[in-house]
């Protein structure tokens, strides 16, 4: 990847906040959360690799996410960043804090363990849910479609849930001969989902943990990502770390809850 290939939006000035979206997001997902914190800080809005209007690779695991957030950062001269990520981007966030922690001045995780979500076994509703709808995503046959509407009443069947479609559909995008496309890699993140499942291993990491930056989770109440043995291994990788909790919301906390999740963030960024 060259240095400018990442889409990114910035907003506001100060100290740098990167702010990395989840799976089938992008960064104008955060926009409104941004224009609140770009009052105390410098906001990055990233596009990860193969989502929004970032270029598309066949290559996508935590790994090369690390890095390409890791050129981004060195190609703006930025030597320490603060990283609020969410879900997918909680992941790529935690990979960069606990392999380049020098580079990181304070760590936000948003609904994301650190530990890996495998196929097999307890966290297997996870990976169901994600093939489910990729899977439906694929089968969407887009040449029959004239608008987002016609495409909303297609996937209903498949994916009930309004909110996660309307989500979805932020993807969908028209060329300009009227043909729409789906604007994410779905080819290829269906094919990295084992990767995407992956996490941290907290015994291969230094026995005292990181402590050199402070670190926030904040989980939704409704969401079942962070659980027992997710918090024992924040704890061992994050010895100082706090885990707050917001009502009422689920995976998508920040959506769901804004006024809640704005109100955290800010008082983690300012606080010595």
């Amino acid at each position: 990847m060259g240095i400018s290939d990442l889409h990114f939006t910035k907003l506001g000035s100060g100290h740098p906040l990167i702010i990395l979206h989840g799976l089938y997001g992008s960064g104008s997902n955060w926009l409104s959360i941004a224009r609140k914190l770009a009052g105390i800080c410098e906001v990055y809005l990233l596009d990860q690799r193969n989502h929004g209007k970032s270029p598309h690779f066949s290559e996508h695991n935590y790994k090369v996410l690390m890095e390409d957030l890791l050129q981004f950062i060195d190609a703006r001269d930025l030597s320490k960043v603060m990283l609020l990520g969410h879900s997918m981007g909680g992941k790529t966030a935690m990979f960069m804090a606990t392999h380049y922690p020098e580079r990181v001045s304070r760590l936000v995780v948003a609904d994301m363990s650190p530990l890996s979500y495998i196929r097999n076994g307890e966290r297997a509703d996870h990976f169901a849910g994600h093939e489910h709808i990729m899977t439906a995503l694929k089968d969407l046959d887009l040449s029959d479609i004239t608008n987002h509407r016609e495409a909303d009443e297609k996937l209903e069947a498949a994916l009930p849930d309004r909110r996660l479609r309307q989500f979805l559909m932020k993807n969908l995008t028209k060329t300009k001969e009227g043909n729409y496309y789906w604007q994410i890699n779905l080819d290829v993140l269906m094919r990295n989902l084992d990767s995407l499942a992956d996490g941290l291993n907290p015994e291969d990491y230094q026995d005292e943990g990181f402590k050199q930056y402070p670190v926030l989770f904040v989980k939704g109440e409704n969401s079942h990502y962070i659980g027992e043995r997710d918090e024992k291994a924040i704890k061992r990788l994050f010895p100082g770390s706090n885990l707050v909790s917001i009502r009422d919301a689920g995976h998508w906390l920040h959506a769901e809850q804004p006024e809640a999740f704005v109100k955290i963030i800010k008082k983690f960024l300012l606080e010595y």
